[in-house]
């Protein structure tokens, strides 16, 4: 599993969603003809941090009894530095690899990374949308499957729709589960016990852990009037099994603020996080499309809670934009802001970790806290020839970091939560052929 980008939600309801900013072609697709999409993507974090290349090809057909079969493949490839959770020091810091074999050091001042980190993964999933019952009513039938070096995960998912007030109401009724397997390097880490210095003593639960999520979506998509469409879904989602990240510690301070020395010999200042084994969510989605008299606006607005604590909301517009012949620039501006986990902190001190018991809960991860992410972006397409399309999309992506907790001694001299800036470039080229 790794620590700067978990494996995506698989074929949840979000992927059943009736309302979708569509990539028109420019022209139209024939009857029994496959729509291959394919794209690379490359991702990029300042401060030498995580980067990463993604392929993607997909193809979808639609036959002429209405029915659409939808196929998709991803390989991901990440290499670079990882935040572990502890924050950075006036004095250099030593570290164990997450396998507990090698050391590491950081300089005094530095944020802590595991620059060790490299990860590949490969997801399949594919869907089939048919009609049952009735012309007013379909159901699209999905699954995946993923995999990396210590993370896999299998996943169903089916959503009903059904017509109703002339097609201008749609009605979906969606359910996906998913079971997945966590085997990180070097074990499950016991919660709360220290770090080791590396190739001494154990702290580890077992090899290997599971967990289970189940997502229910109920949702209406509405045609407003001729150039209006619009969506509201109301999703739950149930997890339950191990949700902690293996790969993140938490620093242990002393009255000064700097890591503990008062360890036993083959002890380090930082303890393994723990989290909670179950987590409800629950979301509120509105979406709408608007046509004006040639180009598209596309908003959205995200509320999601759960029992961690934590509340974001996300505000998401598009404005595709047409140039003539089929070519057009489409802006893209998001803003998400999260409140921090109830068990959010950014280090225990020595007492706090000392009662710190497997019923505790307590995680440093930067992901769990409080901030605001701005994106903006645009995207360019133009058709080539009469039936395929070549797009680029660039993307700058801002997270900035709020401290949730009173610094103590010398962390006031330190960004204990750094912000945290990323790039983002895509490049597209969808196509249709006959078989």
């Amino acid at each position: 599993m790794n620590n700067t980008k978990k494996i995506r939600e698989k074929l949840t309801i979000a992927s059943a969603t009736l309302l979708q900013v569509a990539n028109v072609s420019a022209t139209e697709i024939p009857d029994d003809a496959w729509d291959i999409g394919t794209a690379v993507l490359f991702y990029s974090e300042n401060d030498g941090r995580v980067s990463a290349i993604e392929p993607v090809i997909s193809g979808t057909k639609e036959y002429k009894d209405g029915d659409i079969i939808n196929l998709k493949a991803v390989f991901d490839s990440l290499t670079g530095a990882t935040p572990t959770g502890a924050h950075a020091s006036s004095v250099e810091q030593t570290f164990t690899n997450p396998s507990g074999k090698k050391p590491y050091t950081v300089a005094a001042g530095e944020l802590p990374l595991d620059d060790t980190f490299l990860d590949t993964r490969i997801a399949l999933s594919g869907s089939w949308n048919t009609a049952i019952f009735d012309e007013y009513s379909r159901i699209i039938l999905g699954g995946n499957i993923s995999n990396e070096y210590d993370y896999s995960s299998i996943g169903v998912s089916a959503n009903f729709l059904r017509d109703f007030n002339n097609r201008n109401t749609t009605f979906s009724a969606a359910l996906g589960l998913s079971s997945d397997s966590i085997e990180p390097s070097g074990g499950i880490p016991t919660p709360f016990t220290n770090m080791k210095v590396a190739g001494t003593g154990t702290n580890r639960d077992g090899a290997d852990d599971s967990k289970t999520i189940s997502d229910v979506m109920f949702g209406i998509t509405q045609v407003i009037n001729r150039s209006t469409l619009m969506q509201f879904n109301l999703g739950f989602s149930e997890t339950s099994g191990y949700m902690t990240d293996p790969y993140k510690i938490i620093t242990v301070i002393d009255a000064a603020g700097l890591p503990t020395t008062s360890l036993n010999t083959d002890d380090l200042p930082y303890v393994y996080e723990n989290r909670p084994d179950s987590r409800s969510r629950q979301t509120f989605y509105w979406k709408t499309v608007h046509h004006l008299t040639e180009d598209v606006i596309n908003v959205a607005y995200r509320y999601h809670t759960d029992d961690w604590g934590i509340d974001s909301h996300t505000i998401d517009f598009h404005y595709r934009y047409e140039l003539g012949n089929g070519s057009y620039l489409q802006p893209h501006l998001r803003y998400y802001s999260q409140s921090a986990a109830d068990f959010f902190v950014t280090s225990l001190s020595e007492s706090d970790a000392a009662a710190a018991t497997i019923t505790d809960y307590a995680s440093a991860d930067y992901r769990l806290g409080e901030f605001v992410t701005n994106t903006i972006g645009l995207k360019y397409a133009m058709p080539v020839g009469k039936n395929s399309e070549f797009s680029v999309r660039a993307e700058v992506i801002s997270q900035i970091q709020s401290d949730v907790s009173t610094a103590v001694g010398d962390q006031v001299n330190h960004d204990l939560t750094p912000d945290l800036d990323s790039f983002i470039i895509q490049f597209g080229y969808d196509f249709y052929f006959d078989q």
